[in-house]
C-alpha cells in the first residue's frame, strides 16, 4: 500500500501504531474533509495483519463526544472535539488515553483492541501538580516490562506522571515531572504531539518540535528523564505544503517504520496516515528519512495507473484536494509547479520497443506542457513532453526507455508570450487525476 497508506477517502492524523496480537492497529484522530477545524467528535480505528500491510480494515467508531445516529456521547461534561488518543494493552484490556479540545481528558477501556472503549473516568489527579489543567494533551502511555505504567503529554511543555495500574485512571501522587526533554536552542524544544516507546532498554520521546513540520525524538535511560534530544525522524515540509506533524514509531515484522500525517486540501486540517521504513542503529540513533510515495511498498509500479494524489513532492502552489469521494486530484498547478513521486522501479529487461507516457487531466482552459524528469526536477534526465490542450481528457506522449529505480518528476511549463504571459503565469493550468507509463 503506497502513501497514504489507508482508503484515499480516509482522514487518520496523528497516528499511533501499536501491535496487538498479529494485527497492528491505528489510531489517531480523525479529520473531516475541506474543514476549518481540527479532528471530529469520534474517533475511529483501522487494522490491518502484520503479514498484509496492504489491505487495512475499518473497524468503525470507538468513542464519542456528541451523539449520533448509532451511538450516544460517551461524556458528559464536554462535547468538544477528540484529539490525538493513544492506546496500550494492560492485563486483558485495553485502554484508550483521549485528549479532548479544551476540556478534561479521559481513560476508556475495551475487551477488544478496536473497542468500542467504555468511559472509565476522567483523569484523577493532584490538580496542585498535575500539568497542564487535566486536558493532558496528546497524551502518550508506556507499559513498562515491569507492570508500571507513565503518561506523557502537553503544550509547549513536556509533563509526565505514573499512573496507578490498579485503575488506569489516577495520578500517583509525587509522580509529576515537568521540563522532560529541557529547553534548548528553541528550534528542536518541546511542542506538542508526545508518543513514547522503549527500544533495547532506551525510552524513545517522540515529539513535534517548536518548528514545525517534523517528527523529532529525544532518548533517556529512564522512564522519568530527563530526555537528551536527538534529531528529527521526518520533515513532511520538504517539498511539500508545510503543516504541523504527529505520529509515532512502530516495529512491524523486524522493520520499524514512522507514522505521520501529510495535509490537503490546501489547509492545516484533512490530514491523511503514512509511513516510512525507518532504522535504529546499534547505537540508538534514528537516521532521518525523506518523505516517500512508498509507503509499505518496496516501489511503485509505473506501468500500473498511478493516482496523482500519492505525490510526496508538491512544490509551485500546488496542492492535493478532495472533490468526492471518487475524484481526488492536484490542483493549483502553475507554471514551474512540480509534482513529484518517489520511487518506481522500471525493471532491467526493457530492451525494445517504444514506450508512452499518459496523462488524465482536467482541463483549464489552457495550453501547456508536462515535462517528465528522473531523480531531479532541476537538473534530471528529462525523458518526454507531453503537450496538454485546454478540454479535459488523455494525452500521451512517446518517452525514452527507461530502467532501474528512479523518482519522476512532473515539471509544467506552458508557452504564451506576449501581453497576456503574466495572466497564465498566475493561474491554474489544469488539475491532474492520474497518470500511466505505457510498454
Amino acid at each position: 500500500m503506497p502513501n497514504p497508506i489507508l482508503p484515499l477517502w480516509e482522514y487518520i492524523p496523528d497516528g499511533e501504531p501499536r501491535v496487538f496480537g498479529d494485527r497492528v492497529y491505528l489510531y489517531g484522530s480523525h479529520d473531516r474533509v475541506g474543514a476549518d477545524m481540527f479532528c471530529d467528535y469520534r474517533l475511529k480505528v483501522w487494522s490491518a495483519s502484520v503479514n498484509d500491510l496492504n489491505h487495512w480494515k475499518c473497524h468503525g467508531d470507538s468513542f464519542h463526544t456528541r451523539p449520533d445516529q448509532l451511538h450516544q456521547a460517551d461524556t458528559d461534561w464536554t462535547d468538544h472535539e477528540l484529539y490525538a488518543p493513544d492506546v496500550v494493552k494492560k492485563g486483558a484490556k485495553y485502554y484508550l488515553f483521549a485528549y479532548i479540545l479544551w476540556a478534561k481528558g479521559c481513560v476508556g477501556v475495551s475487551d477488544h483492541p478496536e473497542g468500542p472503549f467504555k468511559l472509565v473516568s476522567r483523569y484523577q489527579y493532584d490538580e496542585s501538580t498535575g500539568g497542564d489543567e487535566g486536558i493532558f494533551n496528546d497524551p502518550g502511555v508506556l507499559v513498562d516490562d515491569d507492570g508500571r505504567v507513565y503518561i506523557y503529554y502537553g503544550y509547549e511543555k513536556s509533563h509526565m506522571g505514573e499512573i496507578n495500574p490498579e485503575n488506569m485512571t489516577e495520578i500517583l501522587p509525587g509522580s509529576y515531572r515537568e521540563n522532560l526533554i529541557p529547553a534548548g536552542d528553541g528550534e528542536t524544544d518541546f511542542f506538542e504531539a508526545s508518543s513514547i516507546r522503549k527500544v533495547n532498554g532506551l525510552y524513545y520521546l517522540i515529539y513535534s518540535p517548536r518548528k514545525g513540520n517534523r517528527l523529532a525524538y529525544a532518548v533517556s535511560e529512564s522512564p522519568r528523564g530527563p530526555f537528551v534530544r536527538k534529531g528529527t525522524i521526518i520533515d513532511n515540509g520538504i517539498d511539500y505544503p508545510a503543516g504541523n506533524n504527529h505520529g509515532s514509531i512502530c516495529q512491524i515484522n523486524g522493520q520499524w517504520y514512522v507514522f505521520y500525517h501529510r495535509m490537503t486540501n490546501g489547509t492545516l486540517t484533512s490530514r491523511r496516515a503514512c509511513v516510512e521504513k525507518i532504522n535504529i542503529l546499534p547505537d540508538g540513533t534514528i537516521p532521518q528519512v525523506e518523505m516517500t510515495s512508498l509507503g509499505f511498498e518496496e516501489s511503485l509500479n509505473p506501468y500500473d495507473i498511478v493516482p496523482a494524489d500519492i505525490a510526496c513532492v508538491l512544490k509551485g502552489g500546488c496542492m492535493i484536494t478532495d472533490q468526492d469521494y471518487f475524484t481526488r486530484m492536484v490542483t493549483n498547478i502553475y507554471v514551474n509547479s512540480v509534482i513529484g513521486y518517489k520511487y518506481f522501479d522500471f525493471g532491467e529487461d526493457y530492451t525494445s520497443g517504444n514506450m508512452t507516457f499518459s496523462v488524465k487531466v482536467k482541463g483549464a482552459g489552457c495550453m501547456c506542457s508536462i515535462h517528465i524528469l528522473l531523480d531531479d526536477d532541476q537538473k534530471g534526465k528529462e525523458i518526454g513532453c507531453c503537450e496538454i490542450d485546454r478540454h479535459d481528457g488523455v494525452y500521451q506522449a512517446p518517452v525514452e526507455k527507461v530502467t532501474g529505480r528512479h523518482a519522476v518528476y512532473l515539471v509544467i511549463r506552458h508557452n504564451y508570450e506576449g501581453w497576456f504571459k503574466e495572466c497564465f503565469d498566475q493561474r491554474n493550468l489544469f488539475d491532474l487525476l492520474s497518470f500511466v507509463f505505457i510498454k
